[in-house]
């Protein structure tokens, strides 16, 4: 066996390079947490400096913040499965479960778009306020995240319909799969920072 290949453990960790990038990508994901808690801070500073425009408890629908939730969520579920089947070797399952997760991403990004809509409708925009500037680049920059995750989630899967489950894209797999799992982390503390707090506040 060569020093560089393990016969046993997950596929995507059996060589050397799938070990070392998925130990890159986890590096990665500390420079993201280090961005966001920027815009965190930034957003805790600005808060409640609406100035004329809208407070966010007039404007923030629990409703819509709770089927967000729920689907980016579940999609986190979802990708689980996908990874699980990957390691298992079923390409069809891992192909249906990642367009899955896929298609809830797509839904909570049309929600998310509704939502900014009928904010800037409303009056509250990103030239609006401190508080809103803070608020629309926080949760843009979220959704900006999201939209790339979809489209390199697309990419990997007609990769993997080309070329199968190898070590390569098994690692290009589970690397898009920590990806996701990031994001719906970063939602979580958007909710519970941004949406509850501002509902009650």
């Amino acid at each position: 066996m060569s020093g560089h290949e393990l016969k046993s453990g997950p596929l995507e960790y059996r060589t050397l390079e799938g070990r070392m990038g998925i130990l890159g990508f986890w590096i990665f994901l500390g420079a993201e947490v280090v961005l966001f808690s920027t815009l965190f801070a930034t957003y805790a500073v600005l808060f409640g400096r609406t100035a004329d425009a809208p407070v966010p408890a007039e404007l923030f629908e629990p409703g819509i913040v709770l089927v967000m939730t729920f689907l980016l969520l579940i999609s986190s579920f979802t990708c689980g499965i996908a990874i699980s089947e990957m390691r298992r070797g079923n390409l069809k399952g891992l192909i249906i479960w990642l367009s899955i997760t896929l298609a809830l991403g797509l839904g909570f990004l049309g929600f998310e778009i509704f939502e900014f809509v009928h904010y800037v409708h409303e009056g509250a925009s990103l030239p609006s306020s401190a508080y809103w500037s803070a608020f629309f680049v926080l949760a843009g920059t979220h959704g900006l995240h999201v939209t790339l995750g979809i489209g390199w989630a697309i990419l990997l899967m007609i990769q993997l319909k080309q070329r199968g489950i190898t070590p390569v894209t098994s690692r290009k797999t589970f690397i898009v799969s920590l990806y996701w799992h990031f994001l719906d982390v970063i939602w979580i503390f958007i909710f519970t920072g941004v949406y509850l707090i501002g509902m009650v506040l």
